[in-house]
């Protein structure tokens, strides 16, 4: 059984224990932020406090920080487009969203009394209380690999934001292959979900990380052939130019069958309902993530909307023209307009279907959104064949 605190004592060496953490974990955020000021810009922390009463000063130390391209991509890692951006967005405001959201669609009342509005403050209340549980490792689990879990999912969607453009000018990295690294990071979430099960030495965790597995093998090649016709109608495997190439036309009007094929296997990469097979709670009390509690989970929970806003985003970028639209607002607002609703379009089967089963799945996955993705390819491959759309759009 793990330790648990039940004396005095012990309290109090738990929290000598994490004061220690804590002083040996702060030069690891002071020394890089220290190295931006003093090293590349030539400032001091008391330059920054004396700045803070000087509006003007430091419009021109945040002007100057940004056109310094070592911070400049700081920034865009850390903030935004970023983690930090995409932490907000998608699980401070569209967990509360989708809360809101699900609720009205059965007719209940979900989160009210947590902030004034809509309990708007309820995903503050969750996190702390996350954060203020006893992080309990199990005696019988693989500890290395059980701890580095919840950290993996997090790198992989993390680099998923990275390949994500909000605007022809916003975005972290546009490798001229971007479409594939896309599809090669999110071949990654099944392994280490099935180690995830494996580490934890439960039946039911790893009873979840096997219908993960059978899970990617039903829907991973639909997914990629769908989006191969949105790759022959570009020209290119370069998110930026997939994007350029729908000035004229989203390809969701030319890709209608791969556009559904592409959202379906979204849902299932993401274990929404009705794919949520392997964290099914009716039956396996919480999948592969069964052994998991404290801020662990919650790191799941980050990770996994994370990874939601991120695929909404590769399927805004792929069908829906990206960041194209009205020159009235800037191109980032029609990105994440477009995002959002597609999110909102994926929460709504949790709301309305029923899950099903693997069988269904595995069926589905190879015969009905196979043959659509085949289709939808032939129908790319002869629309540019026959000269009614050009490669490129041009």
């Amino acid at each position: 059984m793990p330790k648990q605190i039940t004396t005095f004592e012990g309290f109090v060496r738990h929290i000598i224990k994490l004061i220690l953490w804590v002083v040996l974990l702060t030069p690891l955020f002071i020394l890089p932020i220290y190295y931006v000021l003093y090293t590349l810009m030539g400032r001091s922390f008391v330059d920054l406090f004396s700045m803070s009463t000087n509006p003007s000063a430091l419009a021109a130390f945040m002007s100057q920080l940004m056109s310094t391209e070592p911070t400049k991509t700081l920034f865009q890692l850390t903030t935004f487009p970023g983690f930090t951006f995409a932490a907000l967005f998608s699980t401070v405001f569209m967990v509360w969203v989708e809360r809101k959201f699900i609720a009205k669609v059965q007719l209940r009342v979900g989160p009210q009394y947590a902030g004034r509005f809509e309990g708007i403050l309820q995903n503050f209340a969750d996190l702390f209380k996350l954060l203020f549980k006893e992080m309990l490792v199990p005696d019988q689990v693989d500890k290395g690999v059980y701890v580095a879990i919840p950290l993996a999912l997090m790198f992989i969607a993390g680099s998923l934001l990275a390949l994500v453009p909000l605007g022809p000018t916003t975005y972290i990295a546009d490798p001229p292959v971007g479409a594939i690294f896309v599809f090669a990071i999110i071949s990654f979430t099944p392994l280490v979900v099935m180690l995830a099960g494996w580490a934890s030495n439960n039946k039911f965790s790893l009873l979840g990380s096997l219908r993960a597995l059978h899970q990617m093998v039903a829907y991973e090649i639909p997914m990629i052939l769908s989006a191969l016709g949105v790759v022959v109608l570009s020209g290119t495997l370069d998110l930026v130019k997939i994007v350029g190439a729908q000035g004229s036309v989203w390809f969701i009007v030319l890709q209608p069958l791969g556009a559904m094929v592409f959202f379906t296997c979204t849902l299932a990469e993401l274990e929404r309902i009705p794919f949520d097979l392997p964290e099914a709670d009716s039956e396996l009390v919480a999948g592969w993530q069964t052994e998991y509690g404290g801020m662990n989970f919650g790191i799941f929970q980050l990770a996994t909307y994370i990874k939601f806003y991120a695929l909404a985003g590769v399927f805004t970028t792929l069908f829906l023209g990206g960041w194209q639209g009205p020159g009235f607002a800037p191109p980032e607002a029609w990105f994440l307009l477009k995002t959002f609703i597609v999110m909102l379009l994926m929460m709504l089967p949790r709301a309305v279907l029923p899950r099903v089963t693997i069988g269904s799945l595995l069926r589905g996955g190879w015969t009905k959104l196979m043959l659509l993705a085949f289709l939808n390819l032939l129908m790319a491959l002869v629309v540019v064949s026959i000269g009614l759309y050009a490669a490129g759009g041009v």
